[in-house]
């Protein structure tokens, strides 16, 4: 099965930048539906972020102009590069594969990475 595991979470100022990375086994780019989700305390989790395996991409309307995800197939990796971040970003991040079977689907999801936007 595909593991993932993230990285890049920490504490920035608001107005800064960070890029989150998500590690994944196997080849999984060529075939799977990359996501960004968030949840924050008391809140349910969102999608934030979406490639495809064609490379389209959608984003929350909380977050476009600012966040850009993007995959580098070769090194099976997906990245969310975020800027101009502000204190409503606060919240551990999760990255999600999945792809359609007969009669379901494969999904998996990594540990999650805290992001903390405060001065």
């Amino acid at each position: 099965q595909v593991q993932l595991v993230e990285s890049g979470g920490g504490l920035v100022q608001p107005g800064g930048s960070l890029r989150l990375s998500c590690a994944a086994s196997g080849s999984i780019a060529s075939i799977y539906t990359m996501d960004w989700y968030r949840q924050a305390p008391g809140e349910q989790r969102e999608l934030v972020a979406r490639i495809s395996s064609g490379g389209s991409t959608i984003y929350a309307d909380s977050v476009k102009g600012r966040f850009t995800i993007s995959r580098d197939n070769a090194k099976n990796t997906v990245y969310l590069q975020m800027n101009t971040l502000k204190p409503e970003d606060t919240a551990v991040y999760y990255c999600r594969a999945h792809r359609a079977v007969a009669g379901g689907e494969y999904n998996y999801w990594g540990q999650g990475t805290q992001v903390t936007v405060s001065s």
